[in-house]
């Protein structure tokens, strides 16, 4: 037995996110998440906010609230990789999250993609394991984003320049090979990320919507890999995105 064949729906879990964490009250429904320490600073810089709740995830991580032209919006800093990530919506969405927004950068499959663009996924290719327990094998290869329509709609009204695409979503961080991105890209994929396909397919499976966009820092696509903005993204590019997740949370 392997990891496709691990989804099970026909049992309950045994440790569930109501034995961490219950309902709070007045937690707000729409939730963004951050992947990066300078990103939650930015919010806190611009933002007037409250701890509501922590999670613990190897080391404390607080749930800020905000109010943004006057509607709720909780955020926090979500950690790398689809495990962790789930994990803490779980949580999130036990709390009383009912709306997730979650940004980050990603790396691009295309060397024409231009740094920092906005990029809204479409669908994510599962090369992780989490997906597996929230969706079957046989759903395909892709895990769908069911919210990219409305997001594009938003981003439209918003005038935010964005590209539409397929996203690879991996845990091997350090084994994306040439082989497999090229394989990758003939499946229709313009991104990397390590995210995406797990915290879609957990939100499908439990019913709560989750809204995505990446943007590109560093590129794959070359005889030798280019970090482009990757450590070095410039203070007003995460000041951009951060205004463009506020103005998206208070719309979905």
């Amino acid at each position: 037995m392997g990891i496709v064949d691990t989804f099970d729906n026909t049992t309950e879990e045994i440790l569930k996110p109501s034995c961490i964490t219950g309902m709070i009250d007045g937690f707000p429904e729409t939730v963004i998440a951050v992947f990066n320490q300078k990103t939650i600073n930015v919010l806190l810089r611009l933002c007037e906010t409250e701890i509501v709740s922590s999670m613990y995830a190897g080391d404390e991580v607080p749930v800020y609230k905000t109010f943004y032209k006057g509607k709720p919006i909780a955020f926090f800093l979500a950690w790398l990789g689809g495990p962790a990530t789930v994990g803490m919506l779980e949580e999130i969405i036990a709390k009383g999250g009912k709306k997730i927004l979650l940004f980050g950068s990603c790396g691009s499959l295309e060397s024409s993609i231009t740094d920092g663009h906005v990029v809204v996924p479409t669908a994510a290719y599962r090369d992780e394991g989490t997906s597996y327990h929230y969706a079957p094998a046989g759903t395909g290869d892709f895990i769908e984003v069911k919210t990219a329509g409305r997001l594009v709609e938003v981003l439209s009204e918003l005038k935010v320049p964005f590209i539409c695409g397929k996203t690879w979503t991996t845990d091997g961080l350090y084994r994306e090979t040439r082989k497999n991105m090229g394989l990758r890209k003939k499946a229709g994929c313009i991104t990397v990320d390590m995210e995406c396909a797990s915290a879609m397919a957990m939100a499908n499976f439990r019913n709560v919507e989750a809204y995505q966009f990446l943007y590109t820092e560093d590129n794959l696509d070359c005889a030798e890999w280019e970090p482009r903005l990757l450590g070095n993204l410039p203070d007003s590019f995460r000041e951009r995105y951060v205004r463009i997740a506020l103005e998206v949370a208070i719309r979905i």
